[in-house]
């Protein structure tokens, strides 16, 4: 499954990019990072993640909750959508 996340940093960019330097991206296993974008303020990463299910998803997110506050969306490709609809 294909995951919209979107992160907004409660306490800054700079502690987001100190923990990330200190221990990478701390993802579990079976969850993968795809590509992510970050507004032109720097509050607000946009990721994309694939994994199996929200749950797989946990584990990863307590890994950073105390700085990060987390929307996530199950999202379909165009494609996966407009099938699902024939």
């Amino acid at each position: 499954m294909l995951f919209m996340v979107v992160e907004t940093f409660t306490k800054g960019p700079d502690a987001v990019g100190e923990r990330f330097a200190a221990k990478g991206r701390m993802i579990p296993p079976g969850v993968t990072y795809e590509t992510s974008w970050v507004d032109a303020t720097g509050n607000r990463c946009f990721q994309l993640m694939q994994a199996p299910d929200r749950a797989s998803l946990d584990a990863w997110i307590v890994n950073w909750s105390d700085l990060v506050q987390f929307e996530v969306v199950p999202i379909l490709t165009s494609q996966e959508f407009w099938s699902q609809r024939q």
